[in-house]
């Protein structure tokens, strides 16, 4: 019961700061999560609730969505996602905790040094970053970074970043769940969890969105940060005694 408690609260947190961003609910989540359950037990569950967020703020952002940047992003999280997902499956916890904990910590690192582009990439260039969030997406469940730093490195606009986050997290969601349903991670188990936490994630991504026009951006995603690295490091020491 102090489990199921403790992981509502971290979903409804983790939503809140995806209805307003657009972004950082499975970092924020997994991140979390992974203190008490496995990468293999979460990530599927975290996967049906930034589908059901991804479909709750759809209409409200349509209009923003820079679509010419999503077909080269989507086709190489498309390619890669299946190998990420064979790791997910075949690599024990440790190993997949500490690896997240080392990717998170570099992509904060990277956001919070004002990591920027003076142009949108192109095609190559965005297929590899599609495939650097697949293969992350389908390993740990956290295919954002990658995409974030493209978007909110870009001169693409934080509205445009925003929408285009979440319909590109729409997309990933359904390749990672296909990919993980193959490998056999999506069971009963995870579809039950996810149901249980669904008020929270729809009451905090509302709360969020609300917030998205009223609240200092610049404020809120140091926050942010501060929060991804704090977890990242605190499952970083975790797995590290694990593997002692």
């Amino acid at each position: 019961m102090l489990q199921l408690a403790f992981a509502i609260v971290i979903i409804f947190l983790a939503a809140i700061v995806r209805g307003f961003s657009g972004f950082g609910f499975s970092l924020l989540a997994i991140s979390a999560l992974s203190l008490i359950y496995t990468p293999a037990e979460i990530v599927p569950s975290i996967f049906m609730l930034e589908l059901a967020a991804s479909i709750n703020l759809l209409p409200s952002i349509w209009k923003d969505i820079h679509w010419r940047s999503l077909g080269p992003l989507t086709f190489g999280c498309l390619i890669a996602t299946p190998v990420g997902v064979w790791f997910l499956a075949h690599i024990s916890p440790a190993p997949m905790q500490l690896a997240l904990a080392i990717f998170v910590l570099m992509a904060t690192g990277l956001l919070w040094m004002g990591f920027a582009l003076k142009h949108v990439p192109g095609t190559v260039a965005s297929t590899l970053v599609g495939a650097a969030s697949g293969l992350s997406n389908g390993a740990f469940g956290i295919g954002g970074p990658p995409v974030i730093l493209f978007y909110f490195s870009s001169p693409a606009g934080v509205a445009a970043g925003r929408a285009s986050l979440t319909a590109f997290f729409l997309a990933t969601d359904v390749i990672g769940l296909a990919n993980q349903s193959y490998q056999g991670l999506v069971t009963w188990d995870a579809a039950y969890r996810a149901l249980a936490y669904l008020p929270a994630l729809i009451v905090g991504v509302w709360v969020g969105a609300r917030s998205f026009k009223t609240v200092d951006q610049a404020l809120f995603r140091k926050i942010v940060l501060v929060l991804l690295a704090a977890m990242a490091i605190a499952i970083g020491m975790k797995a590290i005694l694990a593997l002692q």
